[in-house]
């Protein structure tokens, strides 16, 4: 929670206490106790901005002022309603209820924090509006419309005196789109665009080399280019740019500077219609593609940011790419045709038929977990078959070095930021049997490694052997 929600709501529990306990109703110095909590409700509303999970805590405070008001009329009717024991036990008890209920809302759906990141470098970010003028989008209803991309870009960075962070998220508009689509209330997901994150809006990019490695990234089926954070901030703390890609169509919803919302293709994934795995074949090589075209659009940004920041910053020929879900099988797809590409992580997907078939020629690593775990989150037998197989084929296949890394009790959800938006995660079965903490530091600690070795080719031993500080964590290494 949010300071100030925290003093309203120990506020409102002074305030109920004054109320509740004799003693203390009829003392003077007391009574400020109750007017406080209206006071510290007020600010909170304008320091911190509601939000719908404190509403039965901004109602207590004005209840409890209107209570004591009441108190203070001339002996009554008030009075001798609050001299019976009946009254007494009722208002106690709601007003128990009713702060239970208060501090509960706010707990299960926090404005959370993203842990600080590891590595030296403060991060800053840039957002830009791509169109590829060589391709008309793939869906739509007008097949005609050119292709357009919206990116996001993090990159090291310099001090600031007074730094400014950026929003988890700046468009709310993405996560009720994300409501819709999980068919959830569109509110529900609101209060995370108070969630802010460790980057500052077109900082100066740090100086201390002069380029730094670029990973691409791109986030699951249904998902936002914002979705692991907690990776993305942990790599660019340690000195990389790392650039995410909202694809329309596959994202949850991908919002442009003039306003549109583009929401996810529904034929995409479809539990009700067979027909979704061909579909998600026949637009696999086209979306794809994005890949190359923004590998095209670094070259021109390296040459000319039109932000004078990033400029000659860019170190494209150490470039590799990260994804979770389906952003995985885009990237195993686009590794397997893009030279540019040196390093591929995949982050629990299955591998499509053209990549089990023609192999992977970059040193490559898949972050997943076992089969029984995926069957404890309750995938069916033949997605969990077709995730495993795959991954192991492509794995024994390489010409190069990789990794296999499984963490059992890691859910889907896991390798993303989502376990963050509840403490009730794992008890609603949105993620394995690790905290979220601990599941986020193996991720984080195998893809830096990985990356650190074989984009800047920096020894590190997490790859070398099994690991004494991830016992959980089963490696596999294949040398050709």
């Amino acid at each position: 929670m949010r300071p100030f929600e925290v003093f309203t709501l120990t506020a409102c529990l002074l305030a109920f206490l004054v109320l509740a306990i004799p003693q203390l109703r009829w003392t003077e110095w007391a009574q400020y106790l109750v007017l406080i909590a209206l006071l510290v409700t007020i600010v909170q509303l304008i320091v911190e901005r509601p939000r719908w999970q404190m509403t039965p805590a901004y109602a207590l405070s004005g209840i409890f002022c209107l209570a004591l008001l009441l108190m203070q009329r001339p002996p009554g009717l008030m009075e001798a309603y609050f001299s019976s024991k009946i009254a007494q036990k009722v208002l106690l008890s709601s007003g128990l209820v009713s702060l239970l209920v208060a501090s509960a809302l706010p707990i299960i759906f926090p404005v959370f924090g993203f842990p600080s990141p590891g590595g030296d470098y403060p991060i800053g970010t840039l957002t830009f509006h791509w169109s590829d003028a060589d391709r008309k989008s793939h869906f739509g209803v007008d097949l005609n419309n050119q292709h357009e991309l919206m990116v996001q870009i993090w990159y090291p960075a310099e001090e600031v005196a007074s730094p400014v962070y950026e929003p988890y998220v700046r468009d709310p508009a993405i996560f009720a789109s994300l409501a819709r689509l999980l068919h959830l209330p569109t509110p529900l997901f609101s209060h995370l665009k108070f969630v802010t994150t460790h980057a500052m809006q077109a900082a100066p990019v740090a100086n201390k080399e002069p380029g730094y490695p670029v990973l691409l990234f791109l986030s699951g089926r249904g998902g936002y280019r914002q979705s692991n954070m907690f990776q993305v901030e942990e790599l660019v703390s340690h000195g990389y740019i790392v650039v995410a890609i909202d694809q329309p169509y596959v994202a949850s919803g991908v919002l442009f500077p003039d306003g549109r919302l583009i929401t996810m293709d529904p034929r995409l994934y479809d539990p009700d219609n067979p027909g979704h795995a061909a579909f998600l074949d026949e637009v696999l090589p086209f979306i794809a593609q994005d890949v190359s075209f923004i590998l095209d659009q670094l070259v021109s940004l390296n040459q000319a940011d039109p932000n004078n920041i990033l400029t000659g910053r860019l170190d494209l020929q150490q470039a590799g790419i990260f994804g979770v879900s389906l952003g995985g099988i885009v990237a195993s797809e686009a590794c397997r045709l893009e030279a540019r590409l040196h390093a591929c992580l995949i982050l629990d997907a299955f591998m499509p038929a053209n990549v089990v078939e023609s192999g992977l020629p970059a040193p490559t690593m898949w972050i997943s977990r076992d089969a029984e775990t995926m069957r404890q989150e309750g995938w069916a037998e033949a997605d969990i078959d077709e995730t495993q197989s795959t991954m192991h084929a492509v794995f024994s296949s390489l010409p190069v070095e990789g990794y296999l890394l499984s963490v059992p009790g890691l859910f889907h959800t896991d390798f993303s930021d989502a376990p963050l938006f509840t403490p009730l995660s794992s008890m609603m079965r949105l993620s394995g049997s690790h905290t979220v903490r601990r599941s986020h530091n193996i991720i984080n600690a195998y893809t830096l490694a990985f990356f650190e070795r074989h984009l800047r080719n920096r020894a590190d031993t997490l790859l070398d052997s099994p690991s004494e500080q991830f016992p959980e964590a089963y490696l596999e290494i294949h040398i050709p």
